[in-house]
């Protein structure tokens, strides 16, 4: 199991990474993905869905990390249009949204380098990680109709 999730985080980062001068929409969803991997993978532990493992656990924290330093790049001027739930916001906001990714990229560094060895240390980075996550989608995510 510990295999099969660890796999699944490094295998979205590397499609992402693979297809990153393709289409900039297409990289952005390959990369939430990945943060949608890590994220389960954390919250398994939190919810006691799966033992707490840290290495699991860092290797979601990383997943997360390297997110946070390739996302910004994938909003270039016309990816607004498409199929796409980034908000316009990020377009006409862009100090904004370029300061939630510094402080989203210094909370998942700081979660690495606390190297979680227990379930609370896990939650306590998660907690963070999820609050910087939400205010992102919040303010820069097109709400689902």
């Amino acid at each position: 199991m510990k295999r099969l999730l660890l796999g699944s985080l490094f295998v979205c980062l590397a499609v992402s990474a693979a297809s990153a001068t393709e289409d900039p929409i297409a990289t952005r969803k390959k990369l939430m993905d990945a943060n949608g991997a890590a994220a389960g993978a954390a919250v398994a532990m939190i919810k006691g869905e799966i033992p707490f493992d840290a290495k699991v656990a860092m290797a979601a924290l990383q997943a997360f990390n390297s997110v946070s330093y390739a996302f910004g790049d994938y909003f270039p001027e016309g990816s607004d249009k498409g199929n796409t739930s980034a908000s316009p916001k990020i377009w006409t906001d862009r100090a904004g949204f370029e300061k939630m990714l510094s402080q989203f990229r210094a909370d998942t560094e700081a979660a690495v380098k606390s190297k979680p060895q227990d379930l609370d240390a896990l939650k306590a980075a998660m907690t963070t990680i999820g609050k910087d996550c939400g205010a992102c989608h919040e303010t820069y995510r097109l709400k689902k109709s």
